[in-house]
């Protein structure tokens, strides 16, 4: 009798568990989407802070500084 319950019990409970699972259908989505360059340096300078600009602008300062003394040396050859 006990081993009759012990079946029907595992039965019933594989029946349930097993009848009543839902089909899942999982879609893969795939969107290009075109970033253009320009809007992300747009961004990055609003994020720069003021370390970031006032070194661009020495940086820029000291390159012309070189390039003057570069052609005040001249061409050699």
């Amino acid at each position: 009798m006990k081993f009759r319950f012990l079946i029907v019990s595992i039965v019933l409970t594989t029946f349930t568990f097993t009848s009543c699972r839902e089909e899942v259908n999982n879609e893969t989505i795939v969107r290009e989407v075109r970033v253009e360059k320009e809007d992300i340096e747009v961004a990055e300078k609003e994020n720069e802070g003021i370390l970031e600009r006032t070194a661009r602008k020495v940086d820029t300062e000291v390159n012309k500084e070189i390039d003057e003394e570069i052609e005040k040396i001249g061409d050699d050859n």
